[in-house]
């Protein structure tokens, strides 16, 4: 008996399956028979392929560069591993009409996947997934053709290089350290700076390329970096860690004493340090974001978008124009005038120029937008696996929580419930089972008392 193809449902960016289990060779083809055809509906003839450290990654992405010259695309392969955001660039620079990159980003070793890019190097729109979604046949044989690889670094690190300040990064007077978690962001800072000829001390951690990424999920949260937290416990201002993800598009900081600074605190910080080096406009920020952005336009007054979660969403506000920085919870950080897409290599490179110009360390900078916006800041996020969906709706009708009445509930992504200290978000992950409670207030026992007692509502998890 001939089984059944297995479904493939398009959700954020692409496809993320286990592998050997969903994700094999029989569905890389399908993906790729879908995504030639789409490119050849719409008049495409260049596409351009890349891939990170995972297990298998370059063969995969070998097969789908194959195959697509395969349907007589004329394909790149870009040589490799590398961050996304070099995909992205080779896009746009290479005049493609997409690309994809072989990575399933911050999620467990065992998965991979395909990010589509479009035509701008930014993420498909929701619609162009469910065009390619509707073309994935139910089988697809394996074809080959010849595809070109091309290294694209040095052409990489000459864009960087003209959205930083040099002058300012040479002028860093710490050490930079660099935990790329054995994902495809390796070397990309210290190459850089050999580049631009800075003798800006930089030391790796976890470079070594691993498909098991040395151990934990290539994702930069505090539970994943207990070795850069345990190198930076010893360390003092100026220097900080910076840590990108699996395939190099997030960035996560640690500062000197080991401490945590969270995307909520990179991204307010880096928008006051952008207001104040000139850049004017709106700040795209997801559903899952801080409250202090908001009142930082205030205050300020620069505007600020909210999105549902998802980079795609930000992308579409970069596109409309006046914009100066975007980003998510998660790490994704965003400057239009680079790419309409996450780049942690970028990210880490302005958090390291705003350090040397503005003379302070981050935790300073942060203490200050905090003083202007009035607010203090307090957050955690927790994980609960699901074994079955979850239904939020009944959530819809909010209730008292650590002592304290929601105010509001907003449902833009998820269901978030509004207090007047904070706010507590209940959403499913759209890339894993996962339900994820984000609770962000004044106080951290009210952060911790949202989260427990939110928790306990829901009933998952142990």
């Amino acid at each position: 008996m001939v089984s059944a193809p297995t479904l493939i449902t398009l959700g954020t960016e692409g496809y993320r399956g286990i592998i050997a289990k969903d994700f094999t060779f029989a569905t890389l083809h399908r993906l790729a028979e879908a995504y030639g055809r789409y490119l050849w509906q719409r008049g495409g003839e260049r596409a351009v392929v890349g891939y990170d450290t995972r297990f298998l990654a370059r063969e995969f992405a070998q097969a789908l560069a194959g195959h697509l010259a395969g349907m007589g695309l004329e394909v790149v392969l870009l040589q490799g591993p590398v961050p996304t955001p070099l995909l992205s660039f080779a896009v746009r620079r290479l005049g493609a009409a997409g690309g994809v990159m072989l990575t399933a980003s911050h999620n467990p070793p065992q998965y991979l996947g395909v990010k589509f890019k479009d035509a701008m190097g930014g993420p498909i729109a929701p619609e162009v997934a469910q065009t390619i979604e509707a073309l994935v046949p139910e089988a697809a044989k394996p074809i080959e053709g010849a595809w070109e690889e091309v290294d694209l670094r040095t052409a990489y690190y000459d864009a960087l290089s003209q959205r930083v300040d040099l002058k300012a990064l040479a002028r860093f007077p710490g050490t930079l350290y660099h935990d790329s978690m054995g994902g495809a962001g390796a070397g990309f800072l210290k190459g850089f700076f050999r580049h631009v000829g800075l003798e800006t001390p930089v030391r790796s951690l976890r470079e070594e390329p691993h498909p098991l990424f040395h151990g934990v999920n290539p994702e930069p949260i505090p539970k994943n970096l207990e070795v850069t937290r345990a190198v930076m416990s010893s360390e003092t201002p100026p220097s900080l860690a910076v840590v990108t993800d699996g395939d190099g598009d997030r960035v996560g900081v640690v500062l000197p004493g080991g401490v945590f600074f969270n995307p909520h605190q990179v991204l307010t910080t880096l928008t006051l340090y952008r207001f104040r080096k000139g850049f004017r406009g709106r700040v795209v920020k997801n559903f899952a974001v801080t409250w202090l952005l908001d009142r930082l336009g205030e205050q300020l007054g620069f505007g600020v978008t909210t999105t549902p979660i998802g980079f795609k969403w930000i992308k579409e506000e970069f596109l409309k124009g006046e914009c100066f920085l975007g980003g998510e919870e998660s790490g994704g950080v965003g400057f239009p005038e680079h790419l309409p897409e996450r780049d942690g290599i970028l990210a880490s490179l302005i958090l390291v120029e705003a350090v040397a110009h503005a003379e302070q360390d981050l935790s300073s900078q942060f203490r200050e937008a905090e003083a202007l916006t009035g607010l203090t800041h307090a957050y955690e996020r927790q994980d609960l696996p699901l074994k079955a969906p979850v239904n939020l709706d009944r959530l819809k009708e909010p209730r008292p929580l650590a002592g304290t009445a929601p105010v509001k509930v907003d449902t833009l992504d998820g269901v978030k419930w509004i207090f007047p200290e904070g706010w507590l978000l209940f959403r499913t992950s759209g890339t894993e089972p996962v339900l994820r409670l984000y609770a962000e207030a004044t106080r951290k026992e009210l952060v911790s008392a949202l989260l427990r007692e939110g928790k306990a509502l829901v009933g998952v998890g142990a």
